[in-house]
């Protein structure tokens, strides 16, 4: 193995990542157009789960959702989710009273630290031509410091995050999104408070790569002991310092040392994760993580106990009315959209 190359394993579902993010979860789905309600047609139900469907049965899944696809209310504590999409939207609703939908390159970055619950629903809002949806939502860990403060979201609309852009002499384009870090001369700093992310000593950096067939796009180094993982989910091969590399393949890296990514003949795209390890104990139970297992039968019978504070909305899969197009509305009742 080249000594810039830790590892190469296949990509599993979902995607394994080291400290201190603790998992990312890819969705891509061929949803069909929808029937008025945010949903699929009644036909289309026919032969799956419903409520528990992660089938894909042509090409997409229903997951927890009855009548619109996506994530009805469920509570989470100890950690942050960040939901990158790159095609459909998501309405959010939360136990906070906040809202939103956002969709097309935008980001939802919630700190959900002592709990919340939230839903996050995929509606079907094209009704004459199918509604694709690719989203992945990765689990960034908080430090044992911060498990225990106050929830909140911040939106990161893809008008606002930057965008470096490459092009060889020969016309191959290089695209990277930074969602938060910093990629050579380009930093998008974190917005959530409490985040490991915040702290730039951290070297915590999200980006999503998008690279024409024969682009290429040099990695800068980062410090000793810094985690770095590029994941390659779509296309043919890869070249990094000229050992080949296949597509749905995660590839560790040293961060000390400069990289050459050099694209084969399809198109390819690749996120990049990176962090400091927090170093602590981690203890998980489904939607709850923290650093022990008393923690975590303390975060069981919190929610027991509380919900978390409750939910404020009329429906467990809370949708938002077609017309009102991207926005955010926070717990203060401030509402955002994108300049």
């Amino acid at each position: 193995m080249n000594p810039t190359i830790l590892s190469v394993s296949p990509l599993s579902s979902p995607w394994k990542t080291q400290d201190p993010f603790l998992f990312c979860a890819h969705h891509r789905d061929a949803y069909p157009s929808g029937n008025g309600r945010y949903g699929p047609k009644e036909e289309a139900l026919s032969r799956r789960n419903i409520g528990n469907d992660f089938s894909s049965t042509d090409g997409w899944s229903m997951y927890h959702g009855t009548k619109v696809p996506g994530f009805p209310a469920h509570p989470h504590r100890g950690f942050e989710t960040l939901t990158i999409t790159t095609e459909g939207f998501v309405d959010h609703a939360d136990s906070l009273g906040a809202a939103g939908r956002y969709g097309e390159g935008d980001v939802q970055w919630i700190t959900t630290g002592k709990g919340l619950q939230h839903s996050e629903m995929f509606p079907l809002l094209e009704e004459d031509k199918d509604n694709p949806l690719e989203i992945f939502q990765i689990w960034l860990n908080l430090p044992a410091k911060n498990k225990g403060v106050e929830p909140e979201f911040h939106m990161l609309w893809s008008e606002n995050i930057p965008h470096i852009k490459g092009i060889t002499k020969e016309g191959a384009k290089t695209g990277i999104k930074v969602i938060t870090g910093t990629f050579g001369a380009i930093s998008y700093p974190c917005k959530a408070t409490h985040s490991w992310a915040a702290n730039p000593a951290n070297e915590v950096v999200v980006c999503m790569i998008k690279m024409d067939p024969h682009a290429f796009v040099r990695l800068p180094t980062a410090s000793v002991g810094t985690n770095r993982n590029l994941y390659f989910y779509h296309g043919d091969t890869i070249e990094l310092d000229g050992i080949t590399i296949h597509a749905n393949q995660r590839i560790t890296l040293d961060p000390t040392k400069k990289v050459l990514l050099q694209n084969g003949d399809k198109q390819a795209r690749l996120m990049l994760l990176q962090g400091r390890p927090i170093g602590e104990p981690v203890a998980k139970y489904g939607p709850f993580v923290m650093n022990t297992q008393a923690e975590i039968n303390t975060a069981i019978k919190d929610f027991r106990s509380t919900q978390f504070g409750g939910w404020p909305w009329q429906k467990p899969d809370q949708v938002h009315e077609n017309h009102l197009g991207r926005f955010a509305r926070y717990p203060d009742g401030t509402e955002e959209r994108p300049e």
